[in-house]
């Protein structure tokens, strides 16, 4: 009996210390025009993400602004992905996503250089756990497809440790310098 509560008591605690935080990135409030005046309806867009390397985002519409927001982050948490991180801080490689006519531009940065992106790329690189980035959106301002070109780019992410297993090799041969082979092989000669 007291083993069953010990239980309870842990689950409760785990409800209470969500593993996802979410992120309210854009609220878009639309009108309908109806015989007796206008009737308004919401449109939320929501990052979810562990911060440890999953993320995902999601939209809802509703006539309140919360049941909305509950929507897009029920959806967000649907659709997350997960993407290998560089010592839990960057990106392995510089990427590019697109979207319809966005583009989005993410290059790895060194320790310390922050997250230097736009507010819904922002939003998704929070989430995602990244803490040193670099990122530049070209072609549309609209945060829905700003933050589908992002996660379009950070699906193509890959660790070397997936390349070399791809390959057959070690991941010390994947992350090898060509120049040192080359300058071990005239040492040798």
């Amino acid at each position: 009996m007291a083993e069953r509560e010990n239980r309870r008591d842990r689950r409760d605690s785990r409800e209470e210390t969500p593993e996802f935080a979410d992120r309210l990135v854009a609220i878009n409030r639309v009108s309908k025009t109806v015989k007796g005046g206008k009737r308004f309806g919401f449109a939320a867009l929501v990052v979810v993400g562990d911060q440890r390397g999953r993320v995902g985002f999601g939209k809802g519409k509703a006539k309140e602004v919360p049941e909305a927001v509950r929507k897009a982050t029920e959806q967000a948490k649907r659709s997350m992905i997960r993407v290998p991180l560089k010592d839990a801080r960057t990106l392995h490689h510089d990427i590019e996503g697109r979207h319809g006519a966005g583009k989005v531009v993410m290059r790895t940065a060194v320790a310390g250089t922050g997250i230097i992106a736009g507010g819904p790329m922002r939003a998704v690189f929070e989430m995602l756990g990244i803490q040193d980035v670099v990122a530049k959106s070209i072609g549309t301002q609209n945060p829905y497809n700003m933050i589908r070109a992002t996660i379009d780019g950070l699906k193509k992410e890959t660790s070397p440790r997936s390349v070399a297993a791809r390959r057959s090799k070690k991941v010390a041969e994947i992350l090898k310098k060509p120049e040192a082979e080359a300058s071990a092989e005239t040492v040798e000669a």
